[in-house]
């Protein structure tokens, strides 16, 4: 028995687990059931005490599948929408810094933590990279982690129910261009990973998500590797995702997690409060729906973000490039937030 067989152990029922709550979202009708549905119960499994865990190859593998699919949506009519994202970028720049000015503020003043805590904590999103500086900074890491994590969860749960109190249906529908080929997957799929890998060690945020989008919006728009991914195998990813965002409250310290939950909440409510009204802005300036821009201003991750888009039909080669951006922004911010915290 080696010390890894525990981990191994309890994949199955943790894709079993997610699995169940896609087919409960399913029937009761929730948004965005594939993802939102193992999100929930996979996180309720993990917090009841439940050790849940989705292997390293299969979370590569989901982000390659959703990578491929956000890269199909890759239309000339989508890229013609890029001659007004400048002007959306722009506006979610300001609200990004407005997000974590405020949820900063708000964690310093009525939650008790550390200006540099707070500030890893109120971080919109690249939540790897906030983890990574929280162990190398004098902050408190585990309710940096848990605060992050209740932020992602939450965002998927509720980014999606907004929209559909929104009412507002997709507009990225493409023609049909019928199935891809098995020759085509086996050659964008390879691909997708090698850049991927040379994405991951030029440190590029979402590395494999990015390579995969790449690849396969090249291979779309020059019509070398047309058609459309199967269902089975988007489903499957979307589930995976959502059980993978359950997992992510594994192994956390539970002394204090009541106090770091509520925290979570409500940094998790503010960002979303000041990331709609940003949305509704732009939406005004890019003559795109306000959920597609609620979608691309949303301080969640990505690959979150993307699949969520590519499930409601929501614009997702305009919501992933915001949400690139978005990594890219934060990667310059964060550090410079926290150089002026030392020299304080």
């Amino acid at each position: 028995m080696t010390g890894s067989d525990p981990l191994w152990r309890a994949v199955p029922l943790t894709l079993l687990i997610g699995a169940g709550g896609a087919l409960l979202f399913w029937l009761v009708g929730f948004p965005a059931a594939v993802l939102t549905g193992p999100a929930a119960a996979v996180s309720a499994a993990t917090l009841m005490g439940m050790r849940t865990a989705v292997p390293d190859p299969l979370r590569d593998a989901v982000f390659l599948v959703i990578g491929v699919q956000i890269g199909s949506t890759v239309t000339p009519e989508v890229i013609g929408t890029a001659l007004t994202w400048p002007l959306s970028l722009a506006v979610l720049t300001v609200t990004l810094v407005l997000v974590l000015l405020v949820v900063k503020g708000v964690l310093t003043r009525f939650f008790r933590y550390d200006r540099m805590t707070a500030t890893l904590a109120a971080t919109p999103g690249h939540l790897s990279y906030v983890l990574g500086l929280s162990t190398d900074l004098a902050a408190d890491v585990p309710r940096v982690a848990l605060v992050q994590s209740v932020r992602v969860l939450m965002l998927t749960l509720i980014v999606p129910v907004l929209m559909a109190l929104w009412g507002v249906e997709g507009t990225a529908s493409l023609a049909d261009r019928g199935p891809i080929s098995v020759l085509s997957l086996a050659l964008i799929f390879p691909l997708s990973l090698a850049l991927g890998l040379v994405f991951k060690r030029l440190a590029v945020p979402a590395p494999l998500l990015l390579g995969a989008m790449a690849v396969s919006a090249l291979g779309q728009g020059s019509d070398l590797t047309p058609g459309t991914m199967p269902d089975w195998m988007t489903i499957t990813a979307f589930v995976c995702m959502g059980t993978l965002i359950g997992t992510r409250f594994s192994g956390l310290d539970r002394r204090g997690l009541a106090g770091a939950f509520l925290a979570g909440v409500v940094s998790t409510l503010i960002a979303c409060a000041l990331a709609a009204a940003g949305a509704w802005f732009a939406a005004g300036i890019v003559g795109l729906p306000p959920a597609a821009l609620l979608l691309a201003f949303a301080p969640g991750g990505v690959e979150v973000m993307a699949a969520i888009a590519i499930e409601t039909g929501l614009e997702p080669a305009f919501v992933a490039a915001h949400h690139v951006f978005r990594l890219v922004v934060l990667t310059v911010i964060v550090p410079v937030l926290i150089l002026r915290l030392r020299r304080a």
